[in-house]
């Protein structure tokens, strides 16, 4: 079997016209009925199962993120697992992005490298900056793996830190720089900005190039989409991986929820390619 390549994954989905991504984000609270069951992996997975087959043919990557599994303990870790196998066999071309947010000593990142790209078997991975450049690079070292590094957060509070002055730069733009600079001698780098920010996600277009941004925000926390893609695309019209989770997940609770769910993944994607015509 071929090694599966992030970037060549990706760039086929950008050129097939599909810039969304579906964060499997699921709260087994907020499962429907109809498919929940004492059975705690069991209802994940076939949550996860109709969501995939209602909007596979519309995203560029699937998104779950790891707190949501982590949460339901052994239960939830199957069927993560369990989710990420069906991914591979029924959708192979659609890359497969662990929402993690993992950083820490190099030693330590080994073991956080070889649980995402080993054991589970995604594509990419978000990691933080903090540790520095030498502590992730257990994770750029994994050359056909896509590493997203925080840049500039969705969250209302991410100004905190990450708007300070850095000799005289602030800091979401000095992260960025480093990884453009310093950190993606592989191509295989990428940075991760919020929708719920549209200025400074063109300030980090301006320093990032061509690289792929990707952009979680969209829907439930109100990022502006559509000035979010003004301001995200690389100079060929491409390089957004545009996340949408809850309001794609949870567009019904009733027994028509995946009918529902790919009725609002058409409605970000139209959207979107509205925007890049107009």
């Amino acid at each position: 079997m071929a090694l599966r390549n992030f970037k060549d994954l990706v760039a086929k989905k950008w050129d097939e016209g599909h810039f969304l991504c579906v964060g499997l984000d699921t709260d087994v609270e907020k499962i429907p009925k109809s498919v929940r069951t004492k059975d705690v992996a069991k209802s994940i997975l076939a949550f996860n199962q109709a969501i995939v087959d209602a909007t596979k043919d519309i995203v560029c990557a699937f998104k779950p993120n790891s707190a949501f599994y982590e949460a339901e303990g052994i239960a939830g870790w199957q069927a993560l697992k369990d989710t990420v196998d069906y991914i591979l066999r029924i959708a192979p071309d659609v890359p497969l992005i662990l929402d993690a947010k993992r950083g820490d000593i190099g030693n330590t990142n080994n073991g956080y490298v070889k649980m995402a790209f080993d054991s589970l078997g995604v594509d990419a991975i978000t990691v933080q900056p903090y540790a520095g450049g030498e502590a992730l690079s257990p994770f750029f070292e994994r050359r056909e793996k896509g590493i997203f590094v925080l840049v500039k957060t969705s969250n209302s509070g991410s100004d905190e830190f990450q708007n300070l002055k850095v000799d005289g730069e602030l800091l979401y733009k000095r992260v960025t720089r480093a990884v453009v600079e310093d950190w993606n001698k592989h191509g295989n780098c990428g940075v991760v900005v919020g929708t719920t920010y549209p200025e400074e996600m063109r300030e980090v277009r301006a320093i990032a190039r061509d690289m792929p941004i990707l952009m979680p925000g969209t829907g439930v926390q109100g990022g502006d989409l559509k000035q979010s893609v003004k301001a995200a695309k690389n100079s060929k019209g491409q390089g957004m991986i545009i996340s949408a989770s809850r309001a794609v997940l949870y567009a019904s609770g009733d027994d028509e929820f995946a009918e529902a769910a790919r009725s609002k993944a058409q409605e970000y994607d139209s959207a979107i390619r509205n925007t890049l015509i107009g």
